[in-house]
């Protein structure tokens, strides 16, 4: 006999494709996904995964082979992802907003033979060598084969699929403007972690707005839960302040993830307060700084409560803030979560005492498998105690206070967060000294009111070259998240002795 998703969520491991088997046999009927054009049942949903499945199989997908998924959000896209997995295969979510060069990149470095993309990823590819040879176009439009199609005729089953807690779920890609980003692989253990420690805070009358993009773990933090606990999904394919309150009073939304230039964003509107806003229950934020006086404003004007959750889509440790029960640790990122460990360590990688300031690590039952392909670069992250346990270094500098919340100071490794994306500087600085008009440059993170923070460029040229047009060139050739705000021109950059700009002396003079 089947289980049910209460037995399922009970166990010590579960797949979501099974719970949402459970969710089509116990409400067969009730609202599973919902974007701008269409909305599908649980027993629709279940339908169309094994349809996906049994195509993918009927092509000679294995276990452990990758599809690449590429587009704006839909309910064909989460349907293309949950039926890989059904299939018994990993998930190679592809970045929409990134560079056509970078998008195929990414699609060689899965391996996968099967392309789901729409029309708008299909722009961005033009011109690129995807190594993909099947494309399903999951809006139906002439980019490839309609997704109707192409999945197995109505009522197929696909074969049965044994899938184990160290199998890959998901390929997930980081930031990157030059080569190939790094894939991040996560297991089914480690999303059934993510699966059970979120389900309480949802449930089957959840209704949870996604505006961040369904290839972002930012996305799947929400996503996951929503989906496992028999929740409602409503997805939005692109984020706008009022067209979200619209949605959210229209759906009686009870849950939602933003990043913090959203919540900005929204809490800025004149009329904010006119929206009925009080089916929420709880809002979720990540991926970059949320400042204290914006949480501040968030939990006095907007009902239901407010969580932060700070950590790597790597895994390592992550950290919770609930907002709305500690409002005197709103400069916090609160505390490591159940069952997740973390210490700081000084630059030689000694541990150093609680109160101190040092570089983030962490562990816990959701840590990646790996980087896909990159194994140098997948021991560069491993930090292990003096008993031997493997913690994840996050690259973040920051201080416990005598209750265990964590406050960071700095980012060891620069890395600018602009409206919820991750950018390298120094994958931008390497493509403004290959500009033969560059002589150095160095890339920081300064203040934005639209970002969050926003990219600017110090740059020391030859004579007679013109600035502006040297950021348009470098523009030009980064995704459209990664682009040059500003760039400025300077007689040398400032340096230590030992000849490491300091960035920090930059982003001073900058706001001075």
């Amino acid at each position: 006999m089947d289980m049910t998703s209460t037995d399922l969520l009970d166990s010590a491991f579960a797949t979501l494709p099974d719970l949402i088997r459970a969710h089509a046999a116990e409400r067969p009927d009730a609202v599973a996904a919902a974007d701008p054009s269409r909305r599908l049942s649980w027993s629709e949903l279940d339908r169309m995964m094994d349809r996906i499945a049994a195509r993918l199989q009927q092509d000679g997908f294995q276990s452990d082979d990758r599809t690449a998924v590429a587009g704006l959000n839909s309910v064909e896209q989460m349907a293309a992802i949950l039926g890989t997995l059904r299939a018994g295969g990993v998930a190679g979510l592809i970045t929409n907003s990134a560079t056509g060069e970078q998008m195929a990149a990414m699609i060689a470095d899965t391996g996968a033979r099967h392309l789901f993309l729409d029309s708008a990823a299909a722009v961005s590819l033009e011109g690129q060598t995807v190594t993909a040879t099947d494309r399903i176009a999951m809006d139906g439009s002439g980019v490839g084969v309609a997704l109707d199609d192409w999945m197995a005729p109505v009522g197929t089953k696909p074969d049965t699929v044994e899938i184990r807690p160290e199998d890959g779920f998901n390929i997930i890609y980081s930031s990157g403007t030059t080569g190939t980003p790094k894939g991040i692989v996560h297991s089914h253990a480690m999303r059934w972690q993510h699966i059970q420690r979120g389900v309480p805070a949802y449930g089957p009358h959840a209704v949870t707005i996604l505006s961040t993009p369904l290839y972002s773990n930012t996305t799947m933090a929400s996503f996951l839960p929503t989906v496992g606990s028999g929740g409602q999904v409503v997805l939005m394919k692109k984020f706008d302040a009022r067209g979200f309150l619209e949605l959210a009073e229209r759906e009686r939304a009870t849950n939602t993830m933003l990043v913090p230039v959203q919540y900005r964003r929204i809490m800025a509107l004149e009329d904010f307060d006119r929206f009925d806003l009080s089916s929420f229950i709880m809002k979720y934020c990540t991926s970059a700084p949320f400042p204290a006086a914006l949480k501040a404003d968030v939990l006095k004007r907007w009902p239901g409560g407010l969580v932060e959750i700070y950590g790597m889509t790597e895994g390592g440790a992550a950290f919770i803030l609930e907002a709305h029960q500690y409002p005197d640790k709103l400069h916090t990122v609160g505390r490591p979560a159940p069952g997740h460990i973390a210490k700081v360590i000084d630059e030689e990688g000694n541990e150093l005492p609680q109160g101190s300031v040092g570089e983030i690590v962490g562990r816990s039952p959701a840590m990646m498998t790996g980087y896909n392909n990159r194994p140098d670069a997948t021991r560069a992250m491993h930090w292990y105690d003096a008993e031997g346990n493997l913690f994840y270094r996050h690259g973040d500098i920051g201080r416990f206070d005598e209750d265990g919340f964590l406050t960071l100071m700095d980012r060891a490794k620069d890395m600018i967060i602009s409206g919820g994306f991750n950018i390298f500087p120094s994958d931008l600085e390497a493509i403004l000294l290959a500009d033969d008009r560059v002589v150095e440059a160095a890339v920081v993170g300064m203040p934005s009111e639209e970002w969050g923070e926003t990219p600017v460029a110090f740059v020391v040229l030859k004579p007679g070259a013109d600035p502006e047009s040297v950021r348009a060139d470098c523009n030009a050739k980064v995704g459209k998240t990664q682009r040059l705000s500003a760039i400025r021109v300077v007689e040398e950059l400032p340096r230590s002795p030992i000849g490491k700009v300091l960035k920090r002396e930059l982003r001073d003079a900058y706001s001075g």
